[in-house]
């Protein structure tokens, strides 16, 4: 956004800063107990950052990066009393504040072990039954934090920490692998830690959820990477018309849903059945409790076929499946065994373990298409690689990982696509530009896709065919032969 257009004070105090002035996070919501406050903005604009200054793990550093103030000097640049008494109880330990991470895989090495356990564990509160029921976590008690998926796994770091007890909550993402129900669901348990007069604060990239969950909204503003400004509190209707008319430029309007059902033909292409393409037969696979039936399907050239299905109906295991990382137990086709095919897997939950730069792990993951025009031009240059190249990806952030991982799935020489979930921690802006990165690579290429999607906007725009998975959720379920879109889309919205 243009700085003429800003809504807010770019003369507001740096809270903030990282090293050589790589960004800089300018004023700070004030948590409020009893309130929750929403956080809305572009990524790498200082949502996360501000979560973590509240949750006492970033101490402010005023921007001195090289030579940070002491908690004096701290606690006397803050212009509100509300900060300043905020601080004083956090420092004094009067105040306890948790937080939900963004990054999931650091959940996976914090916790181990059994899900029902762990969840014992921290149920300072007494609440363990309803915020399970609520969440339904109840048929997930005897799995292993280590099989869940990523929406089984987000509901269980939102359990957790409801469940303790606190001063002050910060959840960074919380709807992300979310489906529409859970997400509405998730949004009530984190709502009800009002009633015990806690502060919430919630960054999320979901407008709905942020609207349903939200007593006010904070926008934050600047240049992603550089700068980001806290406004004022807005009134949560007045917050998200702030944002969408400043924040979001004009192209980032997405396609509609209607008219793309609309557009496809009954009997056009979408219709017509796979041919002199990639095919799969029918086949079950047991995974702990949890049974998956996927129905004989797949695909022509130049064909993306979403999947779409609440979470624990068994999307990923599909997937897996077809890239061969999990074998069926059973084949029930006449054509018995999955077909050789050369795949690329781009998985839900990405590592980001990796000391290399992001040019260096291009260099080494896909030599030859990180150079190649065509590539620069189709995929790298619309998701904004190159601003990423020299940043080591161990520090790159979710929304930055997203981009690179899908980078490297498509740089990586296949004849089927394999993509879990490529709109998580994206923006509005950049979920867009994903789904037209990956539109134009399959076209053009003549590949095909296999799209598992949350967000039904992207999931429409993509979608050739759709695959829908259901069933009794984390027990038995099944994954139907690719349909036409619009029948697709009645049958899992019905």
């Amino acid at each position: 956004m243009a700085e003429e257009e800003s809504h807010h004070d770019e003369t507001a105090t740096v809270i903030h800063g990282y090293e050589n002035d790589a960004f800089q996070l300018r004023g700070l919501p004030v948590p409020e107990g009893g309130k929750v406050i929403g956080l809305v903005g572009s990524n790498g604009i200082g949502k996360s950052t501000t979560l973590r200054l509240l949750a006492g793990i970033l101490t402010p550093n005023l921007g001195r990066y090289k030579n940070p103030p002491d908690w004096g000097q701290i606690l006397r640049s803050f212009t509100q009393v509300q900060h300043l008494r905020y601080y004083i109880d956090l420092l004094e330990g009067y105040l306890q504040a948790l937080i939900k991470p963004q990054d999931l895989n650091l959940i996976h090495k914090v916790f181990k072990g059994n899900v029902g356990r762990l969840l014992d564990l921290h149920d300072d509160r007494g609440a363990k039954a309803e915020i399970c029921r609520d969440l339904e976590l109840d048929q997930l008690l005897d799995r292993n934090v280590s099989d869940l998926s990523g929406g089984e796994l987000q509901r269980f770091t939102i359990a957790v920490l409801t469940m303790r007890e606190a001063d002050a909550y910060m959840f960074d993402e919380p709807s992300t692998h979310l489906d529409v129900k859970q997400r509405h669901k998730a949004a009530r348990v984190i709502r009800s830690l009002c009633a015990t007069r806690s502060a919430v604060v919630v960054a999320d990239h979901d407008l709905s959820f942020l609207s349903y969950l939200s007593d006010v909204i904070c926008c934050l503003d600047g240049i992603p990477g550089t700068y980001g400004v806290v406004s004022h509190p807005y009134t949560v209707t007045d917050g998200i018309n702030t944002y969408m008319d400043g924040c979001l430029p004009p192209k980032t309007t997405k396609p509609s849903l209607d008219s793309k059902v609309a557009e496809t033909p009954q009997g056009g292409v979408a219709d017509t059945q796979p041919h002199a393409g990639f095919k799969y037969p029918t086949m079950s696979i047991t995974r702990g409790k949890f049974k998956l039936r996927v129905m004989e399907g797949g695909s022509i050239d130049s064909q993306i076929v979403v999947v779409l299905g609440e979470n624990g109906t068994g999307k990923t295991t599909f997937l897996r499946l077809l890239a061969g990382s999990l074998k069926p137990d059973r084949v029930e086709s006449s054509d018995a065994g999955m077909p050789e095919i050369n795949v690329s897997y781009k998985a839900q939950i990405m590592q980001s373990v990796s000391t290399f730069t992001v040019r260096t792990l291009l260099h080494r993951r896909i030599p030859d298409s990180y150079t190649q025009p065509q590539f620069v031009s189709v995929v790298m240059e619309p998701l904004q690689i190159d601003k990423l190249m020299d940043k080591p990806v161990v520090k790159l952030s979710c929304g930055e990982l997203q981009r690179v991982s899908l980078c490297l799935c498509l740089g990586k020489p296949a004849d089927v696509y394999l993509i879990d979930e490529p709109s998580a921690n994206l923006d509005s802006e950049q979920r867009l530009a994903a789904s037209e990165v990956i539109k134009r690579f399959i076209h053009l290429g003549k590949k095909t896709a296999f799209v598992v999607e949350h967000d039904i906007t992207m999931a429409t725009y993509l979608a050739d065919r759709v695959i829908v998975c259901e069933g009794r959720r984390s027990v038995d379920c099944t994954a139907t032969a690719p349909q036409s879109l619009l029948s697709g889309m009645r049958h899992f919205l019905s």
